[in-house]
């Protein structure tokens, strides 16, 4: 996932839904400056987690399902990635699309919205009027096998 966020923008990486930061770690591991990252999650103890993981990050708890409320007073410049590790599958397609309508109004035009998935269709729709969307090749050695979801806006 990390590798499709872009290491020499200069604006913020939001994640959504960091759980204990693995995703957050590789993000690092990338070459992701801490104090780019805006971590948002749902979850009191894992904020408490992340904050003490990630002392450089900004943490925000919150519903990233709601993600227009919950981003509203905290960037101040456009983000230039979303990645997320958000169980979509399991939530009903109109708040999908909130979601990523939410996800594009807060991203600098053409960056990327990048989604786990177990799922073996797109959780969220690649017919999507001005919406590109591009799928990694299924990751066998994950166990369940995964795949990564890159969706821009046009």
């Amino acid at each position: 996932m990390a590798q499709y966020v872009d290491i020499h923008a200069r604006g913020p990486v939001v994640e959504l839904g960091p759980g204990t930061g693995a995703i957050t770690s590789a993000l690092i591991e990338h070459g992701i400056e801490q104090k780019r990252l805006v971590l948002v999650e749902y979850n009191p103890g894992f904020c408490a987690l992340l904050r003490d993981r990630y002392p450089q990050a900004r943490v925000v708890q919150g519903d990233a399902y709601t993600l227009r409320d919950t981003l509203w007073n905290v960037l101040s410049v456009p983000a230039t990635a979303i990645v997320s590790g958000l169980p979509l599958v399991t939530k009903p397609m109109p708040m999908r699309l909130r979601l990523v309508r939410d996800a594009f109004a807060a991203l600098t035009p053409g960056a990327p919205f990048v989604q786990f998935t177990y799922s073996v269709v797109p959780p969220i729709p690649k017919s999507l009027p001005g919406v590109s969307a591009e799928a990694s090749e299924r990751i066998w050695m994950n166990l369940p096998p995964a795949r990564v979801w890159v969706y821009r806006k046009r």
